[in-house]
C-alpha cells in the first residue's frame, strides 16, 4: 500500500512537470541562432552546393550567407575548383564526369562569355594571356609604341559577369626605362614584355574589395630587369625598383636568347622563372609582398627542361615536377620519367633540393600549370596511339591521376592553356571586376564596364 501511494505521488508530480518541461523546450526552440554562430556553422558546408541549399532554406539562412563579410570568409576557406582550360584561341574546355566539378564547369560554360564578345571592338584581336582569381587578362597589340617599345594594349575581364577593365597604357616616364630588348622576329619588341595577373594576399583579401587585383608588367632587357605593377585601386602604374643582371647573380652578366626566363609559376608569395639553360639553369624569383627579384638555383635534373612545374609541398617549402624524357626509343625503357624535388628550409640554402619520389608514365606528360599543391599536365599523344589527349591533376604525395577533361590541341600551344577557376553561378560568384563607367587618369583612359554599358558605348564589333 504504501509504495503504491507513493508511486502515485512520483506520477503526479511528473504529470505536473511535464507542461513546464515542455514549454521550456518549445521556448528553447523558439530562440534565435545568433547570425554569429549561425555564420560559423554554415562556413563549414563542405561544398558551394551545399551552401546554396542551405541558403534557399529560410530567410536567416539566406541573409548570413549573403552577407559579403561571410562570402568572403567562406572562399578564403574554400578554394574555387577548376572548372577547366582556356585556350589562347578563347576555345573553353570545360571539365567533365567525372571530375568532382563537371556539373559546376558545365553551367559556367554556358554562363559564361569565353568568346569576351563584350570587351572593346574588335573584340576578337583580344588575346588570353592569363587567368587567376576567376579574373582573365588578355591582350592586343598596339600600333603606337610607348617610348621604344610596343607594350600591348591590355584589358583585365570578368568573363561570367561580362565585367572587364581596360588597363591605361605605361607612362612614358616608366616606359623610357625600358631599352635594349630582344627583337622578334616581325623586328618588334612585344615578346620580351610579359603581363600578368597577381594573386591576391592574405592581406590584401582582408583590407581591399573583392574587385582589387594588380597586374605585372616585367622586361627583360639584356642588362637589366624591369617591372612596373597596375593596381585597380588606384588605376595607376608604378615602377619596381630595376636590378642588373650582374647584380642578381655574378655569373649573368648579360642575357642572352640562350639564358632568358620563361614560363612564370607562382607558390607561396612567388613567382618563378627558369633559363632553361644545358648548362646550368637558374630559377628568377619574385616575392610579391617585398616586390623583390632574386635568384635561385633548380636541382641539377631541370637543366636544359622547360617541362616542369613548381607545387606547394607543404610547410612553406616549393616543390618541383620535372620531366626527363628517355634516353632510349625501345620499350620498356622508352618512357619518361616524372621526378620531384622539394627544396630544404634548413641550413639556410635555397639552392638545395631533394629528390622525394620518380615514377614513369606510359604517355608524353607536358605539365601545363599548377593548382597550389596539384600539378596539372597535358597527356601527348603519340601518333602511333589511339589515347585521346586528356589534362590530368596530379596529387603530389600518390601520384595518382584524375582526369579533367579532353583537351585536343597542338603540342605548340600546350603552354598556352590557362587553368579557369571559379565558382558556378550562384551567391559565392560575384563579381571580380568592379562595375562602373570611364574614369579619367593622369596618363590616359581608365575604362570599366560590363556587357550593357560596353554595347551602348562602345562601336560595333569589327572584323579581323
Amino acid at each position: 500500500m504504501g509504495g503504491g501511494a507513493a508511486d502515485e505521488r512520483q506520477r503526479r508530480v511528473v504529470s505536473r512537470a511535464e507542461p513546464t518541461l515542455q514549454h521550456q523546450l518549445q521556448e528553447m526552440a523558439s530562440l534565435p541562432i545568433p547570425d554569429e554562430l549561425l555564420g560559423e556553422i554554415l562556413l563549414r558546408l563542405p561544398t558551394p552546393a551545399d551552401l546554396a541549399r542551405s541558403s534557399a532554406a529560410c530567410v536567416a539562412f539566406r541573409r548570413v550567407t549573403a552577407d559579403r563579410s561571410f562570402l568572403r570568409r567562406y572562399r578564403k576557406l574554400h578554394t574555387p575548383p577548376l572548372l577547366g582550360f582556356l585556350e589562347e584561341s578563347k576555345f573553353f574546355h570545360a571539365a567533365t564526369q567525372p571530375y568532382p566539378s563537371a556539373s559546376a564547369a558545365s553551367a559556367v560554360a554556358v554562363a559564361a562569355d569565353f568568346s569576351f564578345s563584350f570587351l572593346p571592338a574588335p573584340a576578337c584581336s583580344w588575346v588570353p594571356r592569363d587567368t587567376r582569381d576567376g579574373r582573365v587578362l588578355l591582350d592586343r597589340p598596339t600600333r603606337i609604341p610607348t617610348g621604344d617599345v610596343f607594350f600591348p594594349e591590355v584589358v583585365v575581364c570578368d568573363p561570367l559577369h561580362r565585367r572587364y577593365l581596360l588597363l591605361p597604357p605605361v607612362p612614358d616616364d616608366l616606359a623610357s626605362t625600358v631599352e635594349d630588348l630582344f627583337w622578334t622576329r616581325k623586328r618588334t619588341k612585344r615578346l620580351s614584355v610579359q603581363i600578368f595577373l597577381v594573386p591576391t594576399g592574405d592581406e590584401e583579401e582582408e583590407a581591399a574589395d573583392e574587385t582589387s587585383f594588380r597586374v605585372i608588367c616585367m622586361a627583360q632587357c639584356k642588362a637589366r630587369l624591369v617591372a612596373f605593377v597596375f593596381s585597380s585601386n588606384t588605376g595607376q602604374w608604378r615602377a619596381v625598383p630595376p636590378r642588373r643582371w650582374i647584380d642578381l647573380s655574378a655569373d649573368l652578366p648579360r642575357l642572352t636568347s640562350r639564358n632568358r626566363f620563361y614560363h612564370h609559376q607562382y607558390v607561396y608569395g612567388c613567382f618563378y622563372w627558369t633559363t632553361g639553360s644545358i648548362e646550368e639553369s637558374k630559377l628568377l624569383v619574385l616575392d610579391i609582398k617585398t616586390m623583390e627579384f632574386s635568384i635561385a638555383k633548380p636541382p641539377p635534373e631541370a637543366n636544359g627542361c622547360l617541362n616542369f612545374v613548381m607545387v606547394e609541398a607543404g610547410e612553406g617549402r616549393p616543390g618541383m615536377f620535372v620531366v626527363q624524357e628517355p634516353e632510349s626509343s625501345v620499350p620498356p625503357d622508352n618512357r619518361p620519367t616524372i621526378s620531384y624535388f622539394i627544396r630544404q628550409n634548413d641550413s639556410g640554402s635555397s639552392s638545395r633540393w631533394r629528390k622525394v619520389k620518380e615514377t614513369s608514365l606510359d604517355f608524353r606528360p607536358h605539365f601545363v600549370c599548377n593548382m597550389e599543391k596539384y600539378p596539372l599536365l597535358y597527356q601527348v599523344r603519340e601518333r602511333s596511339s589511339q589515347l585521346k589527349e586528356c589534362c590530368f591533376t596530379m596529387d603530389i604525395e600518390t601520384f595518382q591521376l584524375e582526369k579533367v577533361c579532353y583537351v585536343e590541341s597542338n603540342e605548340v600551344f600546350l603552354r598556352r592553356l590557362r587553368a579557369y577557376r571559379n565558382f558556378p553561378p550562384s551567391l559565392l560568384s560575384s563579381p571580380t571586376i568592379s562595375n562602373g563607367v570611364e574614369k579619367k587618369t593622369d596618363k590616359g583612359m581608365l575604362e570599366q564596364g560590363c556587357a550593357a554599358s560596353s554595347s551602348a558605348e562602345s562601336p560595333r564589333s569589327g572584323q579581323c
